[in-house]
This record gives C-alpha cells, structure tokens and sequence, in this order.
C-alpha cells in the first residue's frame, strides 16, 4: 500500500506566496489564503512544492490503496488559479451555476482570475465540499 505523493512540508504558504508570479495571480492567491483559511477553519499547510492545503483527511479504498491527502485548497499555476474543493463524487451543479466563469476537473476547479467568480459562492462551495468529504472521511487539521 503506498501513499500519495504529494505530503505536507515545512515551508510556510505566506514565504512560498511570495515566489507566485505574476504580480495578479499573487494578490488573487493571497485573497484565496484568507477566503480558504475562515472557510475551512483550518490553517494554510504546504503539500508538495505549491499546493496550499486547510485540513486532511485520510481515505481507504476497496482497492487497499490509502493515505492522507488536504481537505482543501489551492495552487497558484501559471495558466490558472487550481482550487481543489469537491470530492469528485458529489454534483454541485447548482453551487457551480452561481459561481461564475470557471473549469472542471475531476476533484479541482479551474480559474483564470479572481474577478472571473463570486467569492461569496465560491466560499460555500469550500464548505459545502468539506462538509460532504466530512461525511465519507473525516477531516481534522494538518
């Protein structure tokens, strides 16, 4: 059984923030630090070399497989801002139809900038998202 590669490090989110170009997606990572930190209750933790995750939990499957893996988060790229908020099992195609122009992935969320969403639906999106990952795996801090 191996478990995930991606795994909470000691670099502080606010020191690896400060690398994020260009100047736009930095202000735009640090609103998310703030919206993702109160929505979550969590605090921001690195995983890997640039996802800022709030919370974890750790999942097993049929298969065997299991780790930990963040609750929540995000990560700056440089085509767009990566939120990873669903679960990837649930429909949250209402919540979606509110929130303005984005992308979907399997568990993450495409957007190319901040202006392009409603904060307001996007943060009870994150806490819709936890609180249906809550149910399958519960979440606890980092």
């Amino acid at each position: 059984m191996s478990g995930n590669k991606t795994a909470p490090t000691d670099v502080a989110p606010s020191d690896f923030l400060q690398t994020v170009s260009p100047a736009r997606r930095q202000s735009d990572a640090l609103v998310l630090l703030d919206l993702f930190e109160r929505a979550s209750g969590y605090p921001p933790v690195m995983w890997g070399p640039s996802i800022i995750g709030f919370g974890q939990y750790h999942h097993r499957y049929d298969s065997g497989r299991e780790g930990d893996f963040l609750a929540t988060g995000f990560s700056p790229r440089k085509a767009n801002l990566v939120l990873y908020i669903m679960p990837g099992y649930q429909d949250y195609s209402a919540i979606l139809a509110r929130l303005g122009k984005h992308r979907l992935g399997k568990s993450c969320l495409y957007i190319n900038k901040l202006d392009d969403i409603d904060l307001t639906v996007l943060e009870e999106l994150i806490q819709t998202g936890l609180s249906d990952l809550n149910t399958r795996w519960p979440v606890h801090p980092t």
